[in-house]
This record gives structure tokens, sequence and C-alpha cells, in this order.
């Protein structure tokens, strides 16, 4: 069964750093465009950053120079390295991915899975 499988998130104060990552398992189809996104409370669940298979990477205004979106093809992750907290940008956050590739020669085009989601809280 294909599952992102996200870890990372956590409490930290304003200024604080985190690491999210979001990995394929279950498949050794390999991880296509990818995107990060965040829902707090009682709000819609926006875009923060994606990235391409090419890693062509694009952000949200609000975190652009804080976070950093970036792509490991060898361990089938993606990162989101996330500097310089604010408490706004606490929330959950979620991957969402395209995989693709062969098993046993069929090509699979698989779409628009999401991670279960990881808590990412920062105090003020």
């Amino acid at each position: 069964q294909v599952q992102l499988v996200e870890s990372g998130g956590g409490l930290v104060q304003a200024g604080g750093s985190l690491r999210l990552s979001c990995a394929a398992s279950g498949t050794t189809l390999s991880i296509n465009a990818i995107g990060w996104y965040r829902q707090a409370p009682g709000k819609q669940r926006d875009m923060v950053a994606g990235i391409s298979s090419g890693g062509t990477a694009n952000y949200l205004d609000s975190v652009k120079g804080r976070f950093t979106i970036s792509r490991d093809n060898a361990r089938n992750t993606v990162y989101l390295q996330m500097d310089s907290l604010k408490p706004e940008d606490t929330a959950v956050y979620y991957c969402n991915a395209n995989l693709d590739g062969y098993i046993n020669g069929t090509y699979y085009d698989l779409r628009d899975y999401w991670g279960q989601g990881t808590q990412v809280t920062v105090s003020s």
C-alpha cells in the first residue's frame, strides 16, 4: 500500500527551526512533483512550497527566505527546512505527491497522495 509518511513536526519557540520529512513507503515508485501544505484551525489548507521532479521550487510569499524545500531522490524523500519560525506558521503540515515509475514492466502514474499530517507549533 502506497503511503506518504511525514515526520519532524513539534513545538519550537519563535525564531527556531524544524525540518519536516516526507517519505514514500510501500512502493518502488518515485516521488515526482510534491508540495507541502499547511492548515491552521479554522483556515483553509494552503500550499507552502512545491518542488518539481526536476528540482524547481516555488514558495508561498510569506515563507520565502525562511523555508527551503529539497529532495533526496535516492531516499525517495522530500524535506521542508523551516527557519526563523513565527507563531503564524503554527499549523498541521501535509505533503502531497504524485508518484510514477515502472513495476514489472508496467508504467504507473499515481496522483494526489496525501500524508497523514504533522503538527508544527511555534510559541511566541
